[in-house]
């Protein structure tokens, strides 16, 4: 066997990714080609690569690095747990770590979620959801009462339920999803509205959908409706204004659990905890949580469920087990590490940070509709999408490439998705900082719309 250098250069490390790793997403029929970017640190929001060039991250890690990188007082709590208690089943026994983190995450959620399933990210906390409200309906004696209803260019995971209820993908997958209990909705985007359309029509016409869904299958099959408050992964898709209440009171009326996934909302993007009461007013039955609970610093997240749901699961006097759970559930120092993460975004005022920048990167990013091969600009808090103007999926890719591509030459990385250029960057961002990144991504518009004139 090799025995491998504890410091390789940096084009050892590419050829050894290159052979041997297998990323998210790769596109298999090149999966040897592929030229990722060495990233070898971070600081503040930025990430530095291999040669020491600085960027901008601009989607901040996956939605996810919220208080920015290379924080020594986030690593010296991971340290202090790990020294501490490294891990302990959590079938069996508690720690205080993932109690208090309990207790702080029933505080933060609205109403009455006021009880915390720990899972390891945001695919098994979905999962996690949708299973609780299978055990739920059979322990009431309702086993047909299994069909989820989700929409078009949502994003929800890559478990196999979880994968089942996403409809973001535009190319084909070879990947097997359930198509007997999931259904999905067409898109919610009013940026696709007939031409003509009000806002309030289309969001009639959006609360429609849902319903006629509802009345096919029929409310006694229809167990629940999964929904991102805001479509992140599909192009920061913000739904017409009162759609989330309308159909959640939809729901109600025909006792169908509401789950809303705030894997990417949650944890300050749009300046709350949560975005689900704070912004569209409603409590949901579940909501669902990772990426910025612990800033991206450990994998960890958390399915947190309503009383009433929890009052119904265990009010039936037959003696039943949760039969759902992972071996690292409630890891201690996962745990430690979302603790020192809210304690950073208390001591350092970054939800009142982000409610205060919120208008300057709205402004920003709504002025780039000046571009002739900008199509829509949209977003919230700060949450934001560009959508490329092009004839054809074709062009469409190139262009999204090309936009791509200028920005990293320019030292700012954001998140390509076809046609579409999305970010998210750190919360901490400043307004100098931001200012930075939208100079460069407005640079970088005006090249690719200069270079498409002349071809």
């Amino acid at each position: 066997m090799n025995k491998i250098s504890n410091q390789p250069d940096a084009a050892t490390v590419i050829a050894w990714d290159r052979e041997h790793y297998v990323h998210p997403w790769m596109a298999m029929d090149d999966w040897r080609g592929y030229d990722n970017m060495l990233v070898d640190r971070g600081q503040g929001i930025y990430i530095y690569d291999g040669e020491g060039k600085r960027y901008i991250d601009g989607p901040g890690g996956m939605w996810c690095s919220q208080i920015g990188y290379g924080r020594r007082d986030m690593a010296e709590a991971i340290a202090d747990q790990v020294v501490k208690l490294s891990y302990t089943s959590p079938y069996s026994n508690a720690t205080s770590p993932s109690s208090i983190l309990a207790k702080k995450l029933a505080d933060m959620a609205p109403g009455d979620l006021n009880n915390v399933f720990f899972t390891t990210g945001g695919s098994t906390a979905v999962d996690t959801a949708l299973r609780t409200m299978m055990y739920l309906n059979n322990r009431r004696g309702l086993p047909d009462k299994k069909m989820i209803i989700a929409r078009e260019k949502g994003y929800h995971g890559s478990t196999y339920l979880a994968h089942s209820v996403t409809g973001k993908e535009r190319d084909k997958s070879h990947f097997d999803h359930d198509t007997t209990m999931v259904r999905l909705l067409p898109d919610v985007n009013p940026y696709c509205r007939p031409e003509g359309m009000s806002v309030e029509d289309w969001c009639d016409a959006k609360v429609a959908d849902l319903d006629a869904m509802i009345m096919e299958l029929g409310p006694e099959n229809v167990g629940a409706f999964i929904a991102e408050p805001i479509l992140s992964s599909g192009g920061v898709i913000v739904p017409p204004p009162g759609y989330q209440r309308r159909t959640f009171d939809l729901c109600r009326a025909h006792d169908i659990l509401y789950i809303s996934d705030e894997v990417v909302t949650g944890f300050g993007r749009l300046g709350h905890w949560f975005a689900s009461e704070a912004e569209f007013g409603i409590v949901p039955d579940m909501i669902t949580c990772a990426k910025g609970l612990t800033s991206g610093y450990l994998p960890l997240g958390a399915c947190i469920i309503s009383d009433r749901v929890m009052e119904q699961m265990s009010g039936l006097g037959e003696v039943s087990s949760f039969q759902n759970g992972y071996t690292y559930s409630a890891h201690p120092v996962c745990c430690a590490a979302a603790l020192k993460n809210i304690e950073i975004f208390e001591q350092e005022g970054i939800l009142e940070h982000v409610r205060e920048i919120t208008p300057h990167f709205q402004a920003r990013l709504r002025d780039l509709m000046k571009y002739d091969i900008v199509g829509d600009a949209r977003g919230m808090g700060l949450l934001g999408c560009i959508e490329g103007k092009a004839e054809d999926l074709d062009a469409e890719r190139q262009l999204g490439a090309m936009i791509d591509e200028a920005c990293e030459r320019r030292g700012l990385i954001v998140r390509p998705l076809i046609n579409m250029a999305v970010f998210s960057p750190p919360l901490v961002i400043t307004r100098a900082e931001m200012d930075e990144m939208f100079d460069i991504l407005e640079a970088a518009l005006v090249e690719v719309q200069e270079t498409l004139k002349k071809s």
